[in-house]
C-alpha cells in the first residue's frame, strides 16, 4: 500500500515546479527586456513577470507549510487532493499575468481557497487533537 504522504510529496514538488516556472519566466523576461541586475524596474510588461514570480513566492510561503500541517492533523489524502489545485492555478495565474494584469484574477481566486482551508483546517485540527488528548 502506498504511503498517503507520498501524494503530499508529489503536490509539494508540483508547487515547487510551479514556483520555478515563475522564476524562470522572470529571468527570461529580464533578458528580453534588457533589465540590468539588480534592478526590478522596467516597462509594465516586464514588471508583470516579476510580480507573478514574487506573488507566487509570497503564496508558496503559506501553501507549503499549510499543506503539510493539514496533512498531519487532518488527512494527507485530503491535503493532496485540495492542494493539487494550487500548482496548476499558479501557472495559469502567471501565464495570464504575463499577458495582462486583469488576466491573472480567475486563477488567483481559485488558488487562494486551498491556503485558507489548510491554515484554518490545521488550526482547528490541532485544537481538536489537543482538546481530545486531555
Amino acid at each position: 500500500m502506498t504511503d498517503p504522504y507520498s501524494y503530499v510529496v508529489i503536490v509539494s514538488a508540483l508547487a515547487l515546479l510551479a514556483y520555478y516556472f515563475t522564476l524562470l519566466m522572470a529571468g527570461l523576461a529580464r533578458g528580453r527586456f534588457k533589465i540590468e541586475p539588480p534592478s526590478h524596474s522596467g516597462p509594465p510588461e516586464y514588471e508583470r513577470y516579476v510580480r507573478a514570480h514574487q506573488n507566487t513566492l509570497e503564496h508558496l510561503a503559506l501553501f507549503l507549510p499549510g499543506l503539510w500541517l493539514f496533512a498531519y492533523v487532518v488527512s494527507p489524502l485530503w491535503a493532496a487532493g485540495i492542494g493539487a489545485i494550487w500548482p496548476f492555478m499558479r501557472v495559469l495565474y502567471a501565464m495570464g499575468y504575463h499577458k495582462a494584469a486583469e488576466k491573472r484574477l480567475i486563477p488567483l481566486y481559485i488558488s487562494m481557497p486551498p491556503i485558507y482551508i489548510f491554515v484554518l483546517g490545521s488550526l482547528i485540527g490541532g485544537i481538536l487533537q489537543v482538546t481530545n488528548a486531555g
